[in-house]
């Protein structure tokens, strides 16, 4: 019996499948057998295994400084340069920088940021935040509270009035259209739910809007066309900020340097980062904010004394250099339009199983993608529950390939970066396999409906 409460688990299916080592896209549990990784890990070794540059840098840096804090005014070469470098990327004007360990705790820095800015300026009212139904913007309290899914909430009474979120619209077109309902006309009604909700709650109220630009642990949904450019000017026009949650498709996920790019969000407020940061080689993250909002707060923290936010491991020097290592990498290597051009492909053949008699939608951009299977490949109709998807999922596994369930019945891909496109024709024979697989068992059990 295992001392650990793991992760996202169900505590009564524990340790299933122990990884001893990694190289490159593939994974080795401890009897040997081989895994192509197919979901990065948790959506973010971009750079694969073994990574011998990240790890000497590493092992050099911790040679060099293993910790420096930066409390109290005390820094470091690296974490300002890493610094630098983030504020030179991102479309953010004037970026300022907050580092963390992790997406959540870099989403609840931004909700403390978010009331820290409007405290600053006398609007101490503006707090609240729109959140989107199925979306997934982490697990502490605050973020936990920012997420849109079930499962991440029940049982563990999360003060959402408290922290004043509201929930919108989740903008998939093939789980929310109405009968009749085209694309377009679906935009309208739920962008025009999202204003009506600004006016009911008052947009003197509203501080932020989160929103991954493509969500990940939802089912990798890719809002269909017009919908950003009709929620910024809804945002706009009631002084809403809006607030990019790039914990996953940042740093070539999508194709683009940002999924800001993608979608055509453009110049958001504030942006969170992590897992791509560092290709998951060492913790990290971070929350950047327009430089203005910065200003407004530097009085206010003066007249305290202290701006009281920060964590022991903010700006490790350690997973700075790793994650300045990282965008080198990224650069010198052209890994972002390697991915749009391997995205594509990836794409394409994801996109054959839409002739499969279980698959209702294929959807996603660039390297990130989900496949949904249905009961009823006319009508759409979902599966109850998640037996599907955790079937699919281990038949994945049983054939030598690592991925995940998301949404019930939904399998997601997100390979590493520095995949090959044969190693792309390898995950899709694998996944043809445990797809029949699948099919055969929903059919057994008499789970079709069509």
């Amino acid at each position: 019996m295992s001392s650990i409460i793991y992760p996202t688990t169900n505590f009564k299916a524990t340790r299933t499948l122990t990884i001893e080592r990694g190289e490159g896209a593939y994974v080795y549990d401890s009897e040997g057998n081989q895994y192509l990784e197919a979901l990065a890990g948790l959506w973010c070794t971009s750079l694969g295994y073994n990574n011998r540059e990240l790890v000497d840098t590493a092992s050099e840096q911790m040679s060099k400084l293993s910790f420096s804090h930066m409390f109290g005014g005390k820094t470091h070469q690296v974490g300002m340069d890493l610094g630098v470098k983030l504020a030179e990327m991102v479309p953010v004007e004037n970026a300022k920088v907050f580092f963390g360990s992790s997406g959540s705790d870099a989403n609840d820095t931004h909700i403390k940021l978010l009331r820290y800015y409007f405290n600053a300026i006398g609007k101490p009212e503006k707090y609240k935040i729109i959140s989107r139904e199925r979306s997934y913007h982490g697990v502490t309290v605050a973020a936990a509270s920012l997420t849109g899914l079930p499962p991440n909430h029940t049982h563990f009474d999360l003060p959402f009035d408290a922290l004043g979120v509201l929930r919108t619209d989740a903008p998939h077109y093939f789980r929310g259209a109405l009968a009749g309902e085209s694309e377009a006309q679906f935009v309208e009604r739920i962008t025009n739910n999202l204003e009506q909700l600004i006016i009911k709650e008052g947009p003197d109220t509203i501080a932020a809007f989160i929103a991954e630009p493509i969500t990940g642990a939802s089912g990798v949904i890719v809002p269909p066309e017009g919908y950003y450019e009709k929620v910024q000017a809804i945002l706009n026009k009631y002084g809403i900020l809006f607030w990019a949650d790039e914990v996953i498709t940042g740093f070539g996920r999508t194709g683009n340097d940002f999924g800001c790019t993608t979608m055509g969000i453009e110049k958001p407020a504030m942006m969170t980062l992590a897992k791509q940061l560092s290709s998951a080689y060492m913790p990290i993250s971070a929350s950047v904010i327009r430089g203005d909002m910065y200003d407004a707060m530097v009085d206010q923290s003066s007249s305290v004394g202290v701006f009281g936010h920060g964590y022991t491991y903010s700006g490790h020097p350690v997973a700075c250099a790793v994650a300045l290592k990282t965008m080198e990498i990224y650069e010198r290597d052209n890994l972002f339009a390697r991915a749009a051009v391997l995205g594509a492909y990836m794409q394409k053949r994801l996109g054959e199983f839409l002739e499969h008699p279980l698959v209702g939608e294929v959807r996603g951009k660039g390297m990130i993608a989900a496949v949904e299977m249905v009961a009823n490949k006319q009508t759409g109709e979902s599966f109850n529950g998640g037996a599907v998807g955790a079937f699919a999922q281990q038949a994945c596994q049983n054939h030598g390939m690592i991925t995940r369930a998301v949404a019930g019945s939904s399998l997601a891909f997100c390979p590493p970066l520095i995949v090959t496109e044969a190693q792309i024709d390898e995950m899709i024979e694998k996944f043809s396999k445990a797809l029949d697989d699948t099919y055969q068992f929903v059919k057994q059990e008499g789970l079709l409906t069509s």
